[in-house]
């Protein structure tokens, strides 16, 4: 029974031993394992049936929210005085993204288009889009700056040509209109004299370009040769390299096209992106970590010389001529128009831009923009991309429609565009990128625990039967005996 014992001790200890080493391969093979799945998972391949998808329709719920800067006293503006504004809003749009025209590529990039739509959500905004406001009219206002340097006998051409169309400095019309266009006859008089002056060729809006619309022909790296480059922008309407800035860095197309992150973050990584909208690559960077229904994520922000200009930051004076630090002037890739982006509010702009316009109140929370990425996939799990719209107005002399305006930087709209990971997609995105690879690693450490305690065990318990087996006595050699006779003299009288 003894040497029943001892074998099942043995082979405990063999059974441990196998343990231990499977536990301590797993802790050397586990990460190159996991990272292989995350690497096949992240690839742009329509065989990834999560990340396609992902990538491919944009599953979740995505919004647009839109604020309107009304203006209070377009009289007073007119007269020299300072600007005063009262947010409305927000008015929330359901935006809706499709790439379509999907075509891979042999040298390891797909082409795509992306198209959008805005659907408007009553329940989820402060108003209708019947809401009627005031703004700066861009037609006259912008007009009136781009002509400043022309013959004076033209700049009073242009202010009869206003008077004649019923053109102001201000705008009051509804949401709606602004938005998505109004039938104007002096775009209509614009587009046929002056062909090329102005963006559109219909009703003129703020984002009558941007519904139903693409954002151009992206060619991207599906990472199948190099997971460090998928989502990479490879080209944008069959361009390397931007024509709108003064410098070769400004002009560089860097990053994704700003919806997923290669794999594998750190902190020390970066969020490179090109947007088409701002017209050139911008870089978010690392802030905080955090978590989102038990998933890590990293969240990246905006830094603050993102739009400095380059008096504060050297690298942007190639997106001069420049104003105030906290302004992005566009007017290279918008026809020429003194438009400008910033942060909502002025947020992390120049102090000065406030004092120039009453009823501002920047802050980071509601104003300033950020990406929350896991970061060992490079999926966004949270998205807030705020951005203002801006006009540059002043007095131009010969069109009288400027009046006395003072120069100023005018805010007339800021948006949101936000979404976030949610529904079904949830449950499937935590439990194969995130449970099963900490499953996987936990299992690990407990595999090496389990055969280190069964070897630890099983050794005490095999030496404890070899010591107890017959023929092994505990006794001290002087009273030991070698044989039943020894043990019994009556025995071996019995024999003789």
């Amino acid at each position: 029974m003894a040497i029943n014992k001892s074998k099942v001790a043995f082979g405990f200890i063999v059974a441990g031993s196998l343990t231990l080493i499977f536990g301590a391969i797993s802790v050397i093979v586990g990460p190159t394992v996991i990272s292989s799945q995350v690497v096949k998972n992240t690839v742009i391949d329509p065989k990834n049936d999560l990340t396609y998808t992902m990538w491919k329709d944009i599953p979740v719920p995505f919004f647009m929210s839109v604020y309107f800067f009304n203006v209070l006293n377009p009289a007073e503006i007119l007269k020299g005085e300072k600007p005063m504004v009262e947010q409305r809003g927000p008015y929330v749009y359901r935006k809706q993204c499709q790439k379509e025209n999907i075509t891979f590529h042999p040298n390891g990039t797909v082409s795509y288009r992306e198209y959008r739509q805005y659907h408007f959500e009553p329940s989820m905004s402060a108003g209708n889009e019947s809401d009627v406001v005031t703004i700066p009219n861009m037609l006259v206002l912008g007009a009136s700056v781009m002509m400043e340097n022309l013959p004076y006998v033209l700049r009073l051409m242009m202010s009869a040509t206003f008077k004649t169309f019923k053109e102001g400095a201000f705008l009051t019309k509804p949401v709606g209109e602004l938005m998505w266009g109004y039938d104007s006859g002096l775009v209509d008089f614009l587009n046929q004299y002056l062909p090329g002056m102005i963006p559109t060729s219909g009703k003129f809006g703020l984002f009558s370009e941007f519904n139903n619309s693409n954002t151009g022909l992206f060619t991207v790296f599906t990472g199948k040769d190099d997971i460090r480059k998928v989502h990479r922008v490879d080209s944008w309407n069959g361009l390397t390299e931007l024509p709108y800035w003064r410098t070769a860095q400004s002009n560089m197309i860097n990053g994704t096209a700003g919806q997923m992150w290669p794999p594998f973050m750190t902190k020390e990584s970066t969020l490179p992106f090109y947007s088409p909208d701002a017209c050139r690559s911008m870089e978010l960077v690392y802030q905080r970590p955090g978590e989102m229904y038990g998933i890590p994520l990293y969240r990246y922000v905006a830094p603050k010389t993102l739009f400095a200009n380059g008096t504060d930051y050297a690298p942007n004076e190639g997106f001069c001529p420049c104003r105030q630090s906290g302004l992005l002037n566009v007017s290279t890739c918008r026809h020429n128009s003194p438009v400008f982006i910033s942060h909502p509010h002025f947020f992390n702009a120049d102090p000065v831009l406030l004092d120039y316009v009453q009823g501002l109140n920047p802050s980071e929370e509601k104003h300033g923009l950020f990406i929350d990425i896991h970061p060992q996939t490079g999926v966004p799990l949270n998205v807030s991309i705020r951005l203002q719209l801006n006009l540059y107005m002043k007095k131009v002399s010969g069109i009288t429609e400027t009046g006395k305006i003072s120069d100023v930087v005018m805010p007339m709209i800021w948006f949101e565009e936000n979404g976030y990971i949610d529904g079904p997609i949830v449950n499937t995105f935590r439990t194969n990128l995130v449970v099963l690879p900490t499953v996987l690693e936990y299992l690990q450490y407990i595999l090496i625990g389990l055969g280190l305690a069964t070897i630890i065990v099983a050794t005490v318990v095999y030496h404890k039967v070899k010591t107890n087996q017959p023929g092994q006595s505990n006794l001290p050699d002087g009273i030991k005996c070698s044989s039943a006779e020894e043990r019994d003299p009556l025995l071996q009288d019995d024999m003789n």
